[in-house]
């Protein structure tokens, strides 16, 4: 009974499997025909001939088994597309609601017109895939004479995101029931803030299942690149093909772990890019790239034209103390200078933050004083930019002297957004300053603005955390596997070193035990370096994932990883050496 239940669920899973994927595909932005024999057709033709090809090969199941899989995951993903597509609509919807909510909830307080709210929020290009169902809901009123809560029903029946849709339903009912937008988005608050803290934290417990998921592939592959580099001794195959095979599959497991991780992050950007607004930081910024983009092509050339005997500096020189280079070494010393510019960005994101942490304070004494002193924002930051606001208290005495040399308010927040560089300040200030100029409530905004604020900077330290623990998963796994990998290639390279000086009379053939004539470790080496500066990339890539910070963070843990390997790599060829030749 037990196993029949378990084949009924099976069907049902796979049943709504393939009804959502039909879903997927009726909702396409392009006609089916066309994406059916441009994209599909031709995905599944890609997979019969590499499955032909692998087949039709006279070489080892490790070199041909990559080929069909290549092929099938062309196909595999030409058939999901569509629902990816859908997926990363929804998931658009889902990371900017409770924004959208907030910034309509301010909007609805200032008591104008419902449907101006819609507009003004249709309008906005920020909210994405949201701004544009605020503007169908505008034109199904605007241009089909539907009613705002007929609108909102119809769109609801149509939105992929579960919220959305139950939000606009809720919308639509309480519209036509009479009640106000203002107080039904006003008591919506707290639900839509807790459904966005559910999924928040879902999603960073998804990426907990995958970082166990991650560790234990590649705890796999790193066995599996062991033995392509050991076995070879005993079976004589040609040791670059299994090595250059298993690479490959590295590669596509750590890419897919990586595409994974990307769609789970929640969407929690850190930083504003301001365009028409620019930064003073933004000099400091540039400059440290400047440095270290120039510092990097001077080492590269200094490795590249030692090499080739164009450059009077060479590695040796700068690495005097040693004997001799380690091939490692030679890949990490290149891109050292991009420190520079990682160090730079991750300093002022750290800064960033610590305005983060001060603004919901500094908005809600605005908002209070505001409202009691019946007051401009200027008069009111005559005083309070006296008061201790942590990091934050520079940037709120540069807006109160912008305001009180005259400058037009809204140019001034502008200016004081851009100083900050922070999304979320930029976000929540220009809601406040829009519904002050609509003569919306001060204390009702600075309270509204500073809880928002605080249940994302709450839902943020979870954030880090699981960004610590990822920090640490991948820089152990990266000493792990270099380890493996070169105790593997210099237990092969000293065997390749050895000479048995076995008497000519023996029936024991050394050839038949030990093949190191297949070798060519050099290029080995060289291969498993390539692999340990592609998982160094990748692993760099994950860390920035997963916190939402600069992409220039990447450098950072970019030239960690990379050095972690160097000298686990060179470390381990060394200890080898000794205990082997005792």
């Amino acid at each position: 009974m037990a196993q029949g239940e378990a084949e009924s669920d099976l069907d049902l899973t796979i049943s709504e499997t393939i009804q959502s994927l039909v879903e997927s595909y009726r909702q396409m932005t392009i006609p089916l025909e066309r994406y059916l024999f441009l994209i599909l057709l031709p995905a599944v033709g890609f997979f019969i001939i590499s499955t032909v090809v692998a087949l039709l090969l006279e070489q080892p199941i490790a070199v041909r088994a990559p080929i069909p899989l290549l092929g099938f995951l062309v196909m595999a993903s030409a058939i999901f597309y569509p629902k990816i597509l859908l997926s990363q609509r929804k998931r658009e919807l889902n990371n900017r609601f409770h924004l959208l909510i907030t910034h309509m909830t301010v909007l609805a307080t200032t008591k104008i017109d419902r449907m101006e709210v819609f507009r003004t929020l249709a309008e906005e290009d920020e909210y994405g895939e949201l701004a544009m169902e605020m503007h169908r809901i505008v034109q199904l009123v605007d241009t089909w004479n539907l009613s705002l809560d007929d609108a909102c029903r119809r769109r609801a029946k149509q939105v992929p995101s579960r919220a959305v849709s139950d939000f606009f339903d809720r919308l639509a009912y309480t519209l036509g029931a009479g009640q106000g937008l203002d107080d039904y988005l006003l008591t919506e608050q707290e639900q839509i803030i807790q459904h966005y803290s559910t999924v928040y934290k879902s999603s960073l417990d998804s990426l907990e299942v995958m970082k166990d998921l991650y560790l234990s592939m590649i705890l796999s592959m790193t066995f599996a690149l062991v033995f392509a580099v050991v076995l070879p001794v005993l079976t004589g195959t040609n040791p670059t093909m299994t090595v250059s095979a298993v690479i490959v599959m590295f590669v596509f497991v750590q890419t897919g772990f990586y595409l994974a991780i990307r769609s789970m992050a929640p969407y929690d950007p850190v930083w504003f890019h301001p365009v028409e607004y620019p930064s003073p930081i933004e000099s400091k910024l540039n400059k440290s790239m400047v440095a270290g983009v120039g510092l990097s092509m001077l080492l590269v050339f200094i490795t590249l034209g030692g090499m080739l005997g164009i450059s009077p500096v060479t590695l040796n020189d700068l690495f005097f103390m040693l004997d001799g280079v380690p091939l490692p070494l030679y890949a990490a010393a290149p891109i050292t200078p991009m420190l520079i510019p990682g160090i730079a960005f991750r300093q002022e994101e750290q800064r960033i933050k610590d305005r983060d942490s001060e603004f919901p304070n500094f908005i809600r004494a605005l908002g209070a004083t505001e409202g009691a002193k019946q007051s401009t924002t200027g008069a009111v930051l005559r005083t309070l930019r006296k008061k201790d606001f942590g990091a934050l208290s520079p940037n709120i005495d540069n807006l109160y002297k912008r305001l009180n040399m005259r400058i037009e308010p809204t140019s001034a927040w502008r200016f004081f957004t851009a100083d900050c560089r922070s999304y979320l300040i930029q976000t929540f200030s220009e809601m406040y300053l829009i519904g002050r100029e609509m003569g919306g409530s001060p204390k009702q905004l600075g309270e509204l603005i500073s809880e928002n604020m605080n249940q994302v900077l709450q839902l943020r330290q979870k954030r880090k955390q699981a960004a610590t623990t990822l920090v640490g998963l991948l820089y152990g796994m990266t000493a792990a596997s270099t380890f493996a990998f070169f105790i593997g290639l210099q237990v092969v390279n000293i065997l390749a070193d050895m000479s048995l000086n076995l008497s000519t009379g023996s029936r024991l053939d050394a050839a038949s035990l030990i093949n190191t004539s297949v070798y060519n470790i050099p290029l080995i080496e060289f291969l498993l370096i390539i692999i340990i500066m592609f998982g160094a990339m990748l692993s760099s890539l994950m860390i920035r994932t997963v916190d939402g910070g600069h992409n220039a963070n990447t450098y950072m843990h970019f030239v960690v990883l990379s050095w972690i390997g160097a000298i686990t790599g060179t470390f381990t060829k060394w200890l080898v050496s000794q205990f082997l030749s005792i």
